[in-house]
């Protein structure tokens, strides 16, 4: 069994599939305390839901774009399970993952996007940085900056790694934080080639309403 937060279809708001319509699977658990976070509420809420039940809901929705999300979803021990399961059917599947956690030993037809912390967030000391040597062309980094000082180390890494030349890079403004045409003017300014990420369905939705 799994303890699910939250099961929802929606427009995908974040990554390089951001406008498709997308089966949301928010697991409940985090290991991680970050100060912008706004799914607080997915530490502890949950209902106990089957794999086999989780793949059946997600198959009665006729699409065939999946995020796994959380919290943190690589901490359950069937989420390995509820991958395969998905990826046997069919489906793109997505797994939103904060970076703490070794990607390596998960089904790597996965697109794994992983959501390496700024130091604004107070969780940075918590990125397993051994993730950045799995990667594949397919997946996706992500970095949530809340100032300056948050870009310019986001964008120390993506040189000293290498990272465009390894996957997708998104850079996203904290909310009511950083200023997106902020952000944009420094990636503009110092031509880095990364992808301005920002939460599509809360243009669509509002920044507050859940299970969108």
């Amino acid at each position: 069994m799994l303890k699910v937060c939250e099961f929802f279809t929606s427009i995908q708001g974040e990554s390089s599939y951001a406008g498709l319509p997308c089966v949301f699977i928010r697991l409940t658990g985090c290991n991680l305390r970050c100060s912008y976070c706004d799914t607080r509420y997915a530490y502890t809420e949950g209902t106990d839901m089957s794999v086999v039940e989780l793949v059946k809901k997600a198959q009665d929705t006729a699409l065939k774009l999946v995020e796994i999300t959380g919290g943190e979803p690589l901490l359950q021990s069937e989420t390995p399970l509820l991958i395969d399961s998905l990826l046997e059917k069919g489906f793109k599947v997505l797994i939103e993952t904060n970076g703490s956690i070794d990607i390596r030993p998960f089904n790597r037809e996965a697109v794994f996007i992983v959501d390496l912390k700024s130091p604004s967030s107070g969780m940075s000391a918590h990125n397993d940085l051994t993730n950045i040597s799995a990667l594949k062309a397919s997946d996706e980094v992500k970095f949530v900056l809340s100032d300056r000082d948050d870009y310019l180390w986001a964008a120390d890494l993506i040189g000293r790694y290498r990272l465009i030349e390894r996957c997708h890079v998104l850079l996203s403004p904290a909310v009511d934080t950083l200023q997106a045409e902020t952000l944009a003017s420094w990636i503009i300014q110092d031509a880095l080639n990364v992808r301005l990420n920002l939460q599509l369905h809360k243009y669509i939705y509002g920044a507050h309403r859940r299970m969108v």
